[in-house]
């Protein structure tokens, strides 16, 4: 394909808007030709910052206009089945954000759709794999001049969360992530889940039992441990440490300016994930785009989708239940072997 790739994006809330901001701004190689979005006033809005782009209040308006080369899909996780299955019934590519659905039958779906069809169309928008120091920690552990990993420890710190924030949502909006990206960066597979329970932060919203402590075992003896906070009140961290035989590793420090004031040091926090992990977001989206034109995906399958999707529904059963809880996944389809190479790719 040579000229620009023509990117439908679907849903224009914050996630959403921010994509036809990038993709209008900042990616090479592609334009923001629909926003498909049934709120009139977010839909005007984002259509604002995509010049050129054409509004449509669903889907298969868009699919039929004859402007869409490939799909965005930036609703919420409840709308990705069905998003999905219609941009792969017409065989379009698809960069989906996390979730690929909500649990694993209709991700599975997903998967199944996407295998009858014959292409590998779709790719799921776990951005951590396309930040820089997560990278750097993933050659580390498979360099092997450390030695053999042995553990991992992840903290991910909010400020605070929104009112619609529930109990299951520290596992599935939120630990999603570290089930994408530690048996990413471990080369592994997750066997287990656990959740145990500190003292409860008196800043916690009643509706809420946090922090957590979500335990992950993996195939290879790989320990980990995640630290789920959402009223952390001083800002927003993903941190992880990684110990090896001979060292240890760490990412996701705060960086910028350094001050020295009143007989105090301190470095800026960030405040939430746009600016956290902001060029990752650039980084996965023209990494995307430059596959899509070139016939493939360039990150997380449908399958590692389906893999996370199988987790999360383990970590939601453990946030209820003492001990750790099995997590079973099936081998990797004949259908996602060996198609490529890109980050984060075990077959």
């Amino acid at each position: 394909m040579t000229h620009d790739l023509r990117v439908a994006v679907v849903g224009a809330g914050m996630m959403g808007a921010d994509h036809v901001r990038r993709i209008a701004t900042t990616i090479a190689g592609a334009t923001v030709s629909a926003v498909v979005e049934p709120d009139s006033a977010r839909r005007a809005a984002a259509l604002d910052l995509g010049t050129g782009a054409v509004g449509f209040a669903d889907l298969d308006a868009a699919l039929e206009s004859g402007v869409v080369d490939a799909v965005l899909v930036a609703t919420p996780g409840q709308f990705h089945e069905e998003a999905l299955l219609k941009v792969l019934a017409v065989g379009l590519p698809v960069l989906c954000e996390k979730p690929l659905t909500q649990d694993p039958r209709s991700s599975w779906r997903v998967v199944e759709a996407e295998m009858a069809g014959g292409r590998q169309l779709i790719q799921v928008g776990f951005m951590r794999r396309f930040d820089r120091e997560y990278q750097d920690l993933r050659k580390l552990v498979m360099g092997g001049s450390a030695g053999e990993l042995m553990m991992l420890h992840a903290r991910h710190r909010n400020p605070s969360v929104s009112d619609g924030y529930g109990q299951t949502m520290l596992i599935t909006d939120s630990v999603v992530h570290e089930f994408d990206v530690v048996p990413w960066l471990a080369g592994a597979v997750v066997r287990s889940v656990e959740v145990k329970y500190p003292r409860r932060n008196a800043r916690t919203p009643e509706r809420l039992r946090e922090p957590i402590l979500v335990l992950i075992e993996l195939d290879n003896g790989v320990l980990v441990d995640v630290e789920m906070n959402v009223s952390a009140g001083f800002g927003y961290q993903v941190q992880t440490e990684a110990v090896f035989e001979q060292g240890v590793a760490r990412i996701g420090e705060p960086g910028g300016l350094q001050a020295w004031q009143h007989g105090r040091f301190s470095i800026a926090e960030h405040a939430d994930y746009t600016t956290r992990f902001s060029e990752a977001y650039d980084r996965q989206v023209q990494a995307w785009v430059d596959a899509a034109k070139a016939g493939t995906i360039a990150g997380p399958s449908a399958f590692d989708g389906y893999k996370v999707a199988v987790c999360c529904a383990a970590g939601v059963k453990a946030l209820e239940t003492t001990g750790p809880v099995p997590v079973e996944l099936p081998d990797v389809p004949t259908f996602y072997a060996g198609r490529g190479d890109y980050p984060g790719r075990r077959d």
